[in-house]
């Protein structure tokens, strides 16, 4: 059986990498991902980079425009350095001028992030569980009476409203108690391309773990890993890509082989089948190198098109 008819997958839309994506490029992987079947496009948040990264909700709102039904996520932002209040009218404004595509990613984020832009690490879990509360409620009520020990809104109104109902949220994080706190809050839950492709099999069975504790369906929950990936017909080539991704963009590389995918077209199918056999039940694709030429190899490996 083809992986795209055992489960959904995702592709990454260009927007970080060694120099400023071309517009050009965008614009052609987001249309031919759509036309093939990749079910969203991706992007995730890297304000302070030391590599050429594009906003992600601007990116996304681009995407948005030059597409017509593809569905359109963030993994992750890092929440506790986002003012909730102006992250939820941005996320309701992206799910309303898309009709209803948006897909909210969200994490606590490392250290170094909180400490980028002046937020204590004291209390970051409570700050991102009121910042989760405070969206939701302006996304659902009329009039937001929120009072929290961070954040607080007496007769907040946010009269423009998502299109879904819900609108989903996605949470990241590797630690046993991030996971916990997806299965409690979250729509879903997606690994890292840089997390460690074994540590995937054990989150996926501490996440189940939690969702039935919790009383919910594990099989119904999108479990997700972002993979970084570059396939071709002479193998050398494909891991000399990769670990040119690692060595340069992550600079403290999770080594190539532990988190990353890389090989002939068969070689990599092979090692996607893997994740979907650790639990796996959503995948993201996220090339390296000629994203254009990768994204059609891609879709061959996966049957789509």
């Amino acid at each position: 059986m083809a992986l795209k008819d055992r489960i959904p997958l995702g592709m990454s839309l260009p927007h970080r990498g060694y120099a400023p994506v071309p517009m050009a490029t965008v614009t052609q992987v987001a249309r031919r991902a759509e036309a093939v079947g990749f079910r969203e496009l991706w992007v995730t948040e890297n304000t302070l980079d030391h590599v050429a990264s594009f906003d992600p909700m601007v990116a996304l709102t681009y995407a948005a425009a030059v597409t017509q039904k593809i569905r359109l996520g963030l993994a992750v932002a890092v929440l506790p350095v986002h003012e909730p209040r102006r992250t939820a009218h941005q996320v309701a404004s992206l799910d309303y001028m898309s009709g209803g595509r948006a897909i909210f990613g969200a994490g606590i984020g490392r250290e170094a992030h909180l400490e980028a832009f002046q937020v204590p690490r004291e209390g970051r879990v409570r700050r991102f569980r009121e910042a989760i509360e405070l969206m939701r409620a302006l996304w659902t009520e009329d009039k937001v009476d929120y009072r929290g020990s961070v954040y607080r809104l007496e007769g907040g109104t946010m009269p423009l409203k998502p299109l879904q109902r819900p609108l989903p949220i996605w949470l990241g994080g590797g630690h046993p108690q991030a996971i916990a706190r997806a299965a409690e809050l979250a729509q879903g839950w997606m690994a890292a391309g840089g997390s460690n492709t074994a540590d995937f099999g054990r989150a996926v069975a501490l996440l189940r773990t939690a969702l039935e504790r919790a009383g919910r369906d594990p099989a119904g929950f999108p479990i997700s890993k972002r993979v970084f990936v570059a396939v071709d017909a002479r193998p050398e080539r494909a891991r000399a890509a990769l670990e040119r991704w690692y060595t340069e963009v992550y600079r403290n590389p999770p080594g190539t082989d532990a988190s990353g995918i890389h090989g002939t077209p068969e070689q990599v199918r092979q090692r996607l089948d893997d994740l979907v056999g650790m639990g796996a039940n959503h995948l993201l694709l996220n090339p390296v190198g000629d994203f254009a030429a990768q994204l059609e190899a891609l879709a061959e490996v996966a049957g789509l098109g």
